[in-house]
């Protein structure tokens, strides 16, 4: 009996400590970045034995970013996977990273990103949220049903931004364009009725996402650099042991890299794809893209002088800038 009564208390003890992280995604099952994070919930189960559980709810079922971002707050959702924009409602500096053409290459990203990560990490940790990744989805471009072989055919055209996105909005307004802002989750819908024409993502994100079946014509200049955030609350991340939180963290870090390397490779080949698709890439002259590059160093100069984004940070990622 007293053998039996202990496994008992075991068993119990044992479930009473375990924890479910609760993450909600807009990403599709059986995307990379689903089969990535997938893989990272394995391991946190197995190297916990079986104390902290990540449960996913994938292809947007929780609702948009910001409805997750208040599911969260009521304590229906431990985490999500958000966007920068989004994320930039708990912390406005979330979405430096998109800033319009502040990235020429990889190589600037990968000098900045070792310095800035940890400085947003623990800004989000001071407003209730921890990080565990910070992933690059790589760069950004517009597609359209239509050419856009000029700034006046631009202007002319349906643009979508995504809800909340304060950096995509200045940039189209300061260019001149009346941009739509609508959540992700509407946007292929909005494609196929006509609200909009035009839109932004990276190439592998629009093959994803389906949006490539409704597109023609790409501006094969990179708009912007965009990251997704894994963030859970502080609440639910200090329920756990230090040693699972290790283990938690390990596990997104390395899904993370792999991701990071995943992604870029994958727009290589997206891009191939897109013109498999017959769709049209339009490679602009040095006038429109001296254009566009005066209007990102409008918007950046704009948010600073607004408040929109902390000199102190902006000036550490230029520090930390090597040159084109």
């Amino acid at each position: 009996m007293r053998i039996l009564f202990l496994l008992a208390v075991l068993f119990v003890s044992r479930d009473a400590f375990a924890v479910t992280l609760k993450i909600a995604t807009l990403a599709p099952e059986g995307s990379g970045w689903m089969r990535e994070m997938r893989t990272a919930a394995e391991e946190v189960k197995a190297k916990t034995d079986g104390r902290v559980e990540i449960r996913y709810y994938p292809g947007g079922v929780m609702g948009d970013d910001a409805t997750v971002l208040r599911k969260i707050k009521l304590g229906q959702l431990q985490g999500g996977a958000l966007t920068g924009s989004e994320v930039s409602l708990i912390h406005k500096d979330a979405q430096i990273y998109s800033l319009p053409f502040l990235f020429a290459s990889y190589a600037q990203i990968d000098a900045v990103r070792p310095q800035i990560d940890p400085l947003l990490k623990q800004a989000v940790k001071e407003k209730g949220f921890h990080v565990l990744s910070i992933t690059g989805v790589g760069f950004a471009y517009l597609m359209s049903t239509h050419p856009l072989q000029s700034t006046e055919q631009l202007r002319q055209s349906k643009v979508w931004v995504p809800h909340n996105d304060r950096i995509a909005e200045a940039t189209f307004v300061t260019g001149g364009v009346s941009p739509i802002p609508l959540p992700l989750a509407d946007v292929f819908t909005s494609l196929q009725t006509g609200l909009i024409d035009t839109v932004g993502n990276t190439p592998a994100g629009a093959i994803a996402l389906q949006w490539h079946t409704r597109v023609k014509h790409l501006f094969d200049l990179p708009l912007t650099y965009v990251v997704g955030y894994v963030l859970v609350d502080n609440k639910a991340w200090e329920k756990l042991a230090a040693s699972d939180q290790a283990s938690v963290e390990a596990a997104f870090s390395a899904a993370s890299q792999r991701l990071d390397a995943d992604n870029r490779r994958g727009d290589e080949s997206a891009m191939r794809a897109l013109e498999g698709e017959g769709i049209v890439r339009f490679q602009p002259g040095s006038e429109e893209i001296a254009h566009w590059r005066a209007v990102g160093e409008q918007v950046q100069a704009q948010m600073l002088s607004n408040g929109d984004l902390s000199t102190e940070l902006m000036n550490a990622l230029q520090a930390a800038m090597p040159a084109p």
